[in-house]
C-alpha cells in the first residue's frame, strides 16, 4: 500500500504545482539581445527600441499588463529586445539597463521608459550648459549624460552600486554589443519601435493593433 500512498502523492503533488511564470525569465541572446519569457514560445516578437523614443515609452506602459502580464507570463509570446542607439544618452541609458544583468534587465527597462518624461526634459536643460562633454570619448559622454540627466541616480535607487554603475560605463564590449545591434537591424527598420513577429515585419502599428495580430497569431 505504501507504493501507492507515494504514487498517489506524486500525481495530487503534479496536479497542484502552479504554472510557471516566464515573465520572470530573461536571457541574454548570442546577438547581445535580451529575451524575456519561454525561449521555445510559439510566437517570437522581436521588439527595435530606443530609450529615447517617446512612442517606445508609450509602447511599454500600454503593453505592460497584456503583453508581459499574461502573454509572456503564460509561455505564448517572448519578448526579444534589440537596442537602436540613437544618441549617447541612450547608450548611456541601455548601458544601466543592462548594468544589473539578464535578470534584471526587464524591470530596470520598464523603469527607465517610466521615468523618460523627467530625465529627457533634464537632458534639455543640462546638456548646453555642459559643451565640453560633446568632445568626450563615447562612453564617457554616455556617463556624463547618465549622471547629468538623473539616469544613474534612478538604477542607483533601484540597488545597483557605484561600483557596479563604474564598471558598466568602462564595459566596451557590452556598449559595442548595444551598437552592433543596431548596425545590424535589417534596412527595413527605420523607426522606433518596429516589431517583428517570428521574423515577419509588423506593419507600424501601437500595442492595440499588436495585441490584435498577436491574438489570431494564438498568443493567450
Amino acid at each position: 500500500m505504501r507504493w501507492l500512498f507515494a504514487f498517489l502523492s506524486v500525481i495530487l503533488l503534479t496536479a497542484a504545482a502552479p504554472p510557471r511564470d516566464w515573465s520572470a525569465t530573461t536571457t541574454r541572446l548570442p546577438n547581445g539581445a535580451m529575451l524575456t519569457g519561454n525561449p521555445a514560445a510559439p510566437l517570437r516578437l522581436v521588439e527595435y527600441g530606443s530609450y529615447t523614443c517617446s512612442h517606445c515609452a508609450a509602447f511599454a506602459a500600454e503593453s505592460e499588463k497584456v503583453l508581459r502580464g499574461e502573454m509572456i507570463r503564460d509561455g505564448s509570446v517572448a519578448l526579444e529586445y534589440r537596442h537602436m542607439v540613437r544618441d549617447r544618452l541612450d547608450l548611456g541609458a541601455a548601458l544601466l539597463a543592462r548594468c544589473g544583468g539578464a535578470r534584471q534587465f526587464a524591470r530596470a527597462s520598464a523603469a527607465i521608459f517610466a521615468a523618460q518624461p523627467t530625465w529627457l526634459q533634464a537632458a534639455i536643460d543640462w546638456s548646453p550648459k555642459h559643451p565640453k562633454i560633446a568632445g568626450y570619448p563615447p562612453l564617457k559622454q554616455a556617463r556624463a549624460l547618465a549622471d547629468g540627466t538623473g539616469l544613474t541616480r534612478l538604477m542607483r535607487t533601484r540597488g545597483l552600486t557605484a561600483t557596479q554603475v563604474a564598471a558598466c560605463f568602462a564595459n566596451t564590449k557590452e556598449a559595442d554589443a548595444i551598437v552592433k545591434l543596431t548596425a545590424d537591424a535589417p534596412a527595413g527598420v527605420t523607426s522606433t519601435p518596429t516589431f517583428f513577429i517570428n521574423n515577419e515585419v509588423v506593419p507600424p502599428t501601437g500595442w492595440d493593433g499588436l495585441e490584435t495580430i498577436l491574438r489570431a497569431k494564438g498568443a493567450k
